[in-house]
């Protein structure tokens, strides 16, 4: 998929290029890949952001709690002062 990206970022280069003016040429890199590329990016990528949030679900579920932060300090001891 990579390649069709840049193969058609390069079409679309050279397409605006050839427009008459350098707002013609921006809005058309804009409207015809930035945009349209940054949509099928978004999309291809939603399964991958799934599959990720799951992982991240699964690690929070297996980690085990903890009553509170002032369980894991250490101050060497003696009464607590």
């Amino acid at each position: 998929m990579w390649i069709v990206a840049i193969a058609w970022i390069y079409v679309v280069v050279l397409m605006a290029a050839t427009e008459p003016t350098v707002v013609a040429g921006i809005m058309t890199f804009a409207f015809y890949c930035a945009l349209p590329l940054s949509i099928l990016f978004y999309i291809t990528g939603a399964k991958r952001r799934r599959q990720r949030g799951r992982t991240q679900q699964s690690r929070h579920q297996v980690r085990p709690r903890r009553e509170s932060p002032a369980d894991d300090m250490d101050d060497g001891g003696g009464d607590g002062d």
